[in-house]
């Protein structure tokens, strides 16, 4: 059994769409979900689908604690979903290419430290962008430049605002993280 561990930050929408996902699945499962806010909404939906979650503050990242935690579940992949950290050095050493990101924008733009959720699609409409989406990618030492294994589009659409673009790139988020997580636990 391969088992995934979901670090999130935030509400915890796609890690829900994960677990579900992955619920009953012959070969993959949600080990573990790690967050770095203690009230964060992921933390009640874990709870919800009877997914182990813990809550580990931005110190333990720092310290190494979250790479023994990982460790500890013998996680096989790293599924970041709202995640709002910096992965520390340690973690990317002890989990190469097993730590994957999504991303609500088409990488390189509007990427970077800082951009995350509303701001993005904030970005990508005062650009004049005629098309937004998602990218998932492995990450590396740099905020959103690691290597991109899917991306796919959606149009902005005259007079959007960011929650309208924002619900049709959740749609998008929703439909491929999940499929990609398997195919890599596939390979």
């Amino acid at each position: 059994m391969k088992k995934i561990a979901i670090l999130a930050s935030g509400e915890g929408t796609n890690a829900e769409r994960i677990i579900r996902y992955f619920t009953g699945h012959p070969t993959v499962k949600v080990a573990v979900i790690i967050t770095n806010k203690a009230e964060a909404g992921v933390i009640r939906r874990a709870k919800n689908l009877q997914v182990p979650v813990e809550f580990l503050p931005a110190s333990a990242f720092k310290e190494g604690k979250v790479t023994e935690r990982l460790r500890q579940y013998e996680t096989d992949l790293v599924v970041l979903a709202g995640f709002l950290l910096r992965v520390p050095n340690d973690m990317l050493e002890a989990y190469p290419n097993q730590i994957v990101n999504i991303h609500p924008s088409l990488l390189p733009k509007f990427g970077g430290k800082g951009m995350y959720g509303s701001k993005v699609h904030e970005a990508v409409l005062a650009a004049g962008e005629a098309e937004s989406g998602i990218t998932i990618h492995y990450i590396n030492e740099h905020y959103d430049e690691g290597a991109i294994i899917l991306q796919a589009q959606c149009p902005v659409i005259a007079g959007d605002t960011p929650d309208a673009l924002a619900s049709r790139v959740h749609q998008l988020e929703y439909e491929h993280y999940p499929q990609v997580i398997e195919q890599l636990l596939a390979q």
